[in-house]
């Protein structure tokens, strides 16, 4: 089996030595091909590159939750192909790692690794559905080329928080659990219009449902993790399925003290309810409107703003070594 492992320098969890071991372990069982990436994006070029390639069978992301969301959206980048596509794997080596731990991996890089290779030599896969967000014909963001995400989106205000994560980050801030809660806090403080809908949910054959502050979209179960306790918003949510989605109509301060709880102590059987909350499963696909432009984030990315996504539950996408 001929390998690519795509490492991510900055990976959280991971030192220099550590990742060193790591390959050492994954070259011992394939012929490896081991690239470190310089710049964003350059995972998904490098994912790209093996789908458009004859011999690789398999890539392998070494790091967080972005360096996996780039790698899949090279490897998808002419759509799903499961007879022809390398197979992806995943070490994972950021600070929540979200989609390695809902296919059921240990959180930690070296016990991952050693699941992989058994993995491997036991001829273990699973097929997994993925979400798809594309630009909406006949928008302003008609143009904006198609993102695949593994295991969220979201327009509003959890895009925001997720903004201002990576604003911290690129000011040297390290990222952690605690940097997020900050920042949830001052993203709740700074929204001005967190008390009126903004954001309205189209589905075809059904009558719009308007007036949203939050839409979340889950492609898979937990939606995140605070250390290491999972947070439901849709507990429903599978790689088996179409996607979820969890929709506020009101964000004041009572109505998010209560959120957070429901979020806090959420189970598989239960996420957050109420008289303002939206909870759709197993959707095909359905856009997202807003009145202004709003922060979009897809598997932890901020990617700017937008008024309009159209997102799409696709089936059997990718091959992954589990």
């Amino acid at each position: 089996m001929r390998a690519l492992l795509v490492v991510n320098p900055a990976a959280t969890t991971t030192s220099a030595r550590r990742r060193d071991v790591l390959i050492h372990a994954l070259a011992s069982e394939m012929k490896l091909e081991a690239v470190t990436t310089e710049y964003r994006g350059h995972a998904r070029d490098l994912g790209r590159q093996a789908a458009d390639s004859d011999d690789i069978d398999l890539v392998v992301a070494l790091g967080g939750d972005g360096t996996v969301n780039e790698v899949v959206n090279g490897l998808l980048h002419a759509g799903p192909d499961l007879d022809r596509l390398p197979g992806l794997a995943v070490v994972p080596g950021g600070s929540t790692n979200v989609f390695a731990r809902a296919l059921g991996l240990p959180n930690d890089p070296v016990e991952a690794t050693g699941a992989l290779l058994d993995a491997l030599r036991e001829g273990s896969e699973r097929v997994v559905g993925l979400g798809l967000a594309s630009g909406t014909p006949g928008t302003e963001d008609e143009a904006v080329p198609d993102r695949w995400f593994t295991f969220n989106a979201g327009l509003g205000f959890d895009a925001g928080v997720v903004g201002r994560v990576e604003q911290q980050r690129e000011r040297g801030k390290k990222s952690t659990h605690a940097l997020y809660v900050r920042q949830v806090i001052r993203q709740f403080v700074g929204e001005q219009n967190r008390r009126r809908g903004a954001i309205t949910l189209e589905r075809p054959g059904e009558d719009p449902i308007g007036d949203l502050v939050v839409a979340i979209v889950s492609n898979t179960s937990p939606w995140t993790y605070l250390g290491n306790r999972p947070m439901y918003t849709s507990p429903k949510a599978s790689f088996d399925t179409g996607v979820d989605v969890l929709g506020l109509s009101r964000l004041s301060t009572a109505s998010v003290a209560r959120y957070g709880t429901q979020l806090l102590t959420s189970s598989p059987e239960h996420g957050p309810h109420g008289r303002h909350v939206l909870s759709l499963h197993d959707l095909d696909q359905f856009t997202l409107h807003s009145k202004a432009p709003l922060p979009l984030q897809m598997d932890g990315d901020h990617l700017g703003l937008r008024t309009s996504v159209t997102f799409t539950g696709v089936r059997r996408a990718l091959r992954v070594i589990v």
